[in-house]
């Protein structure tokens, strides 16, 4: 007794093998071969060690935008506005992005010239959180006070805008000082001023 074979399809060929059985009955299998690979190809990470290494080093061209100054309304406005704008954002921002407001609550915006802002700012991380807001900021700001021709310098001013962390013992330092016999006391005592 025979199995009618099955027709091969167009694409794949079909390959028909003899197999006995022990009952002397020939059964044919018939293999058939793919064109796309059974197991699933790795997928590309985006990132190649060769790439990185053969990578040319391409000239980066910074474009300047000109703008005309000359029909841009340039109302005066004061650094009290400027403090006001800012502790106003400041509060919107603990409300609504605490993380945010965290890296730039430190910062200090002092108008210089007449057109001219400069902001001090501590490190280079909460630089980059302030340009987040900052074109939100400024452009508030121009708005509000009727001053689109401001220009914004940024100047990193690590010792005056450090926060310190003020732990017992250098309270308990500062007050050594004006007092040195709490030296004593504490030497004696032995305080916990962890």
């Amino acid at each position: 007794m025979k199995i009618p074979e099955k027709a091969p399809e167009k694409k794949e060929a079909a390959i028909s093998q003899p197999v006995t059985v022990q009952s002397d009955v020939a059964v044919e299998v018939a293999v058939q071969k793919t064109n796309k690979p059974l197991a699933r190809q790795g997928a590309s990470l985006g990132f190649s060690i060769n790439s990185f290494l053969n990578k040319e080093e391409k000239e980066v061209v910074e474009e300047t935008v000109a703008v005309k100054t000359e029909n841009i309304p340039q109302n005066h406005f004061t650094d009290t506005d400027l403090q006001m704008e800012w502790n106003l954002m400041l509060k919107q921002l603990q409300k609504k992005d605490g993380f945010i407001f965290n890296a730039v609550k430190t910062f200090k915006l002092v108008k210089e010239e007449e057109n001219k802002i400069k902001v001090l700012y501590p490190s280079d991380s909460a630089k980059v959180e302030f340009d987040k807001i900052s074109g939100e900021f400024f452009n508030h700001f121009r708005r509000k006070v009727h001053n689109h021709a401001i220009e914004i310098d940024y100047v990193r001013d690590v010792e005056n805008l450090k926060i310190e962390v003020v732990t017992k013992r250098k309270i308990f330092e500062k007050f050594i000082e004006k007092n040195p016999l709490l030296k004593d006391l504490d030497d004696l005592m032995k305080f916990d001023l962890t």
